[in-house]
């Protein structure tokens, strides 16, 4: 898909005024990261790994060797340092295309990709739902490596099916396959949140529901924003016009979460 000169002119959606919604985007993404890491008290989560050892006990009794399951503390994280992190990584990232690859970034547009885009949500998106396994109570060391890849899966996904685009021929199945990667750290948080009410003293801080039931609705947000794309509905039929959306939506998300986290649990 290329875009013309003349649709590009009298699209209301400019270049220039994405360069402007670039630059202000790292400044902001910048600022709140700044501002989180200043303002916030530290609040570190374990991080643990689960193993088979040999159980001395049942061992001696049935005279047979019996594994059984165990857990080890390996280290602690401030969850501060993961919400700096993601909003860095998006303030690095738009400061990049505003500037240093802003031709390289526009020259994309053109074609009906950002590859950009794409490498930074499966950075930034893949951290953000790390943060919120923590405080969802996960704290094994593989359940989180788990929960990282299949959201980086999703936003390369995401990328892939941009580049089968540019063939004029949208690959449904690389989209398909990235929304059920995409899905899949809900479900394990859906686990979580149930076996805290079932088996559990089931007091979940209703800042977590407020986590999950928005970022869960952005998160759909930006499949529905893909495919409006992809099928050129509509104000879609723009590239450009679902560029800015996924600009807004980013920015609602990374904020809800990293202040929702704050206001739940930082806060001095």
């Amino acid at each position: 898909m290329k875009f013309t000169k003349k649709k590009t002119k009298n699209s209301k959606i400019s270049f220039d005024s994405l360069f402007k919604w670039n630059a202000g985007l790292a400044i902001i993404y910048a600022l709140q990261g700044a501002i989180i890491l200043i303002i916030s008290t530290s609040r570190a989560f374990p991080i643990t790994t689960s193993f088979l050892t040999l159980n001395p006990i049942e061992s001696q009794s049935s005279r047979n060797p019996v594994l059984s399951a165990a857990t080890r503390h390996l280290f602690d994280i401030n969850i501060v340092y993961l919400m700096a992190v993601f909003l860095f990584i998006s303030a690095i990232a738009y400061g990049l295309i505003a500037t240093v690859y802003r031709n390289k970034y526009e020259a994309g547009l053109k074609k009906g990709i950002n590859h950009f885009r794409w490498i930074e949500y499966g950075f930034s998106a893949s951290i953000m739902l790390v943060s919120i396994g923590l405080i969802s109570g996960i704290s094994d060391l593989s359940t989180l490596i788990l929960i990282f890849a299949l959201t980086l899966i999703m936003g390369l996904l995401g990328l892939a099916t941009e580049v089968y685009k540019l063939t004029k021929n949208t690959n449904w199945l690389s989209y398909a396959i990235g929304c059920i990667a995409g899905l899949v750290p809900w479900i394990i948080f859906a686990v979580y949140l149930i076996g805290t009410n079932v088996y559990g003293s089931g007091h979940v801080p209703a800042f977590v529901y407020w986590i999950y039931f928005s970022l869960l609705i952005l998160f759909v947000s930006f499949a529905l924003n893909s495919y409006l794309q992809y099928t050129k509905k509509a104000k879609w039929s723009s590239y450009l016009y679902g560029e800015r959306v996924y600009m807004i939506l980013s920015l609602i998300a990374k904020t809800a979460l990293a202040w929702q986290i704050f206001g739940g649990i930082l806060r001095g």
